[in-house]
């Protein structure tokens, strides 16, 4: 049996809120998935949907060795497959790596926005998981007193 993960990431603005979302396939069920974070980029959400994802799967197959893993994060599955620097993300990466040892996982790349329906799925929850999060703007200082000259 191979369990396979569909994952996506959806952020509104670069950075901006933003949402994750998995699904995980295996013997004939669909388990799913999905959160936000505010602010934050679409590539941490890309990252985030994937840990999440990998943890839940590892969660519900303890014993699972397999994994074939579905985005349509290049950035991701580069970075994994063909060894990418990690120069940003760094706290997420690190926060995979756990997930990954003694795993055998398949990296497959899906075109996004292309009628995939695991990746539609994932990338509509992703969005609304967005679109719940709080706009955050930067503290500004308070306005200048006006003193009257006369």
């Amino acid at each position: 049996m191979i369990v396979a993960i569909y994952t996506d990431g959806s952020c509104l603005g670069n950075p901006g809120p933003g949402g994750w979302a998995y699904l995980i396939e295996a013997e004939g069920k669909k388990i799913r998935g999905q959160g936000g974070e505010s602010p934050t980029t679409n590539n941490r959400m890309e990252l985030r949907a994937l840990i999440q994802g990998l943890k839940h799967a590892q969660t519900l197959y303890p014993d699972q060795k397999e994994f074939a893993v579905y985005s349509d994060s290049s950035w991701v599955l580069n970075t994994l497959k063909l060894n990418w620097k990690r120069k940003k993300n760094l706290d997420l990466w690190e926060e995979l790596e756990p997930s990954l040892i003694g795993k055998k996982i398949s990296w497959n790349w899906v075109r996004g926005h292309n009628g995939h329906p695991q990746n539609e799925d994932c990338d509509a929850r992703a969005q609304k998981e967005a679109g719940k999060q709080p706009r955050n703007l930067p503290d500004l200082p308070p306005p200048p007193r006006l003193t009257s000259l006369f």
